[in-house]
């Protein structure tokens, strides 16, 4: 299977969010062939939610999960912890008050 760059991956994910009429930033850059991705998903209502890649377990695919939730600036602590173990992470930060983050579509994982 062929593994696409990290820089590569966030300008596909930002054009695609940018077709949907999502707003999203890169907050911080991290390594641009290697770097892990964090998706800040803000909704603009106080709240907002981290996710990072995974792997799940049992099926062997890359998925999403959750890295954090709650009140935006205890996500941006915990978004703030990681950047601070892995100086090579990329964040992107989604806002969009119905919480669309199309990182559930297929093709994102």
């Amino acid at each position: 299977m062929i593994r696409l760059t990290a820089d590569f991956w966030v300008r596909a994910y930002l054009a695609r969010l940018r077709l949907a009429d999502i707003p999203a930033f890169v907050t911080a850059r991290g390594d641009p062939t290697a770097g892990a991705v964090v998706v800040k998903l803000n909704t603009l209502d106080g709240q907002a939610q981290a996710f990072q890649r995974s792997f799940d377990l049992t099926s062997g695919e890359r998925v999403w999960v959750v890295l954090a939730q709650g009140d935006e600036a205890e996500v941006d602590a915990s978004v703030a912890r990681q950047r601070g173990f892995d100086p090579d992470l990329w964040v992107i930060e989604v806002e969009d008050r119905a919480g669309r983050h199309l990182l559930d579509e297929p093709g994102l994982s």
